[in-house]
Order: C-alpha cells, then structure tokens, then sequence
C-alpha cells in the first residue's frame, strides 16, 4: 500500500510539474532566430543560429550568422556575452554597407555591435565604418532590430 502511495505522489508531482505555471523567462536563448532590421539598406535575411558558447558558460551565447539568398554576403559567428540583462556581439562584416545598387554596388566593410535586451529580444545594431559610400566619411549607422524566435 505504500508504494502505491508513493507512486500516486509521484505521479501527481509529474502532472503537476507538467501542467503547473512556468518559472519566469523559462524559455531558453539557445535556438534559432530571424534577425529583423528593418531599416538596414541589405537584401538578405538573416538568421542567427544561437548554441552555447565552449567552454560552456551561463553568461555567453556562440551566434552563428546565416544569409538567405548566401549570394553575395558574408557569414559571420561570434559569441555574445550577457551583462546587466543585455547580451553584446560585435563582429567585423565585410560586407556591412551597402552602396548604389544594392545587389551588384560596391560593398564596405564594418564593424558591427548588436546589443540586445534578454527578455524582449529588441536591440540595437551600432554599425561603423572607416570610409562611407562614394568617398563619404566614416561613421557609425544605428539600426533597431529585434530577434524572432523560429
């Protein structure tokens, strides 16, 4: 009898744990994602490929970057590291700015930092630049994005 007792809380704790509200931000970062920026002059679109980083650590994601069309971009990785609830990439695209046409015009490189916030997964990319389009100077182009989980 008290097995069976035993195994009836069991079973209870099981559905429970099952059907019971969820801790919050439950949901894991490490998935696959669309990387929405809007307003960024690209024909692409992107998705993050997001794993642990190795060696495993809690504050940092290893992000892996996937063109759609691969045509004429750069696939980049890096590892994205958690503070204060944000998590930050910075990666070199060689192929960041876009000028003129946008599928044959020439193409220069950036330096690009993604900062995120954790629980809504909307940020900001800060995109530099050492020379801009047709001879322009550099600077740093600042886009909203935000992160779909797929």
């Amino acid at each position: 009898m008290r097995i069976v007792t035993l195994l009836g809380a069991v079973v209870a704790l099981s559905i429970a744990g099952l059907f019971g509200s969820p801790a919050a931000n439950s949901e894991p970062f490490f998935a696959n994602y669309s990387l929405v920026i809007p307003d960024r002059y690209d024909f692409h679109t992107w998705t993050w490929a997001v794993s642990h980083c190795i060696p495993a650590a809690e504050d940092c994601a290893h992000i892996s970057a996937i063109p759609m069309p691969i045509a004429k971009a750069f696939e980049y990785t890096g590892e994205a590291h958690l503070v204060d609830g944000r998590y930050t990439l910075t990666v070199d695209v060689p192929d960041g700015l876009r000028c003129g046409n946008v599928y044959y015009g020439p193409i220069i490189p950036t330096r690009d930092v993604y900062s995120w916030d954790v629980a809504s997964l909307q940020g900001t990319l800060s995109s530099s630049f050492a020379a801009g389009c047709d001879g322009a100077p550099g600077g740093t182009i600042n886009y909203p994005f935000s992160l779909v989980r797929l």
